[in-house]
């Protein structure tokens, strides 16, 4: 419709290769503004790539990409006016305070020493960096480089920010505190296009999700959509006795039709209902009394909602069988 304000991001047929390895092949995204939407994928899998030429930092080799309706090749400038990029790795200097490298950043992006300044403090408090403000940055723990990382990439407000797994190495807690940051982020108005291996983290921020694999996006939609597009649900078993298990990996194989995936734990054992939720409640309470009348005790027995953990696994390992067919 006439008048309507483009997408964040919209991609159509993207590609980019290096020597033999096509390593985008074909990638389609619409990226709605003010979202937080994931690229979700293993090591490997284009996301990376995806970004980089999103950010005008590399040239595709074939299709299209446009950032709020700006050509990233044709209109590289006013792409980049407009986006800002934390990598995987801290980009601000460690032997500068984490005061200095925002006065510096501040500065190098045309603020007033007095600004520069201002504006420091104010994204230091709002991290909760004040205290090690005037530290240098290489005595920072983790969580504190991510967080003056991203601080650093937004001290000119971006419409869209790139976060290309922002979290990868911190502990629970500061990843935490990442989120946290990231959801102010987005309530500021900003869009986030988020690259993670983090199935939770896609889970806990982003509100539509692509999951690449091989350079190509092999699912897209919102968690939900993702989750029941590999069944209605998923079954979990906890035996009494360990011994029991062939017996009842044979039972679920049976009355579910769907492959039992073995835990760690020698006691429990999950599997796919698929159908419908009505269909998937009848296959799991027969499956139950199956286990009853076969003389399996199960001391603990649920149908729960598949994660996206189950959906990455299911959508990954069909996408490595087709490749290698």
């Amino acid at each position: 419709m006439a008048g309507m304000n483009p997408p964040a991001i919209e991609t159509t047929g993207l590609v980019k290769t290096f020597g033999d390895n096509r390593a985008v092949d074909g990638v389609d995204l619409t990226v709605p503004a003010g979202t937080v939407y994931g690229l979700l994928g293993p090591n490997g899998a284009g996301k990376t790539t995806v970004v980089r030429m999103l950010a005008t930092l590399l040239r595709p080799d074939g299709g299209t990409a446009r950032v709020f309706g700006h050509d990233v090749v044709r209109e590289a400038d006013a792409v980049r006016s407009r986006v800002s990029l934390t990598g995987q790795y801290a980009s601000v200097d460690e032997d500068l305070t984490g005061t200095e490298n925002l006065v510096l950043l501040g500065r190098l992006l045309g603020h007033g020493k007095r600004a520069a300044r201002d504006r420091s403090a104010q994204l230091l408090a709002a991290f909760g960096l004040t205290e090690a403000a005037d530290r240098q940055v290489k005595k920072y723990s983790g969580g504190m480089r991510r967080r003056i990382d991203i601080a650093a990439s937004i001290l000119n407000t971006p419409d869209l920010l790139f976060l290309d797994e922002p979290t990868t190495g911190l502990d629970p807690r500061s990843r935490n505190q990442v989120w946290d940051i990231i959801r102010i982020v987005v309530a500021n108005g900003t869009t986030v296009l988020l690259t993670t291996q983090y199935l939770d983290e896609a889970d806990q921020l982003a509100g539509r999700i692509a999951v690449i694999d091989h350079g190509r996006v092999i699912a897209e939609g919102t968690p939900g959509e993702l989750k029941s597009s590999i069944g209605a649900g998923t079954v979990h078993v906890r035996l009494r006795d360990a011994a029991q298990r062939p017996a009842a990996e044979r039972v679920l194989a049976e009355e579910l039709g769907t492959a039992v995936q073995l835990e760690a734990d020698p006691v429990a054992l999950t599997a796919r209902a698929d159908g419908s939720s009505q269909g998937a409640a009848a296959q799991a309470s027969r499956a139950l009394a199956r286990l009853a009348d076969a003389g399996i005790v199960v001391d603990d027995f649920s149908l729960g909602q598949p994660s996206l953990d189950e959906v990455f696994l299911a959508l990954t390992s069909s996408t490595t069988q087709a490749v290698s067919a």
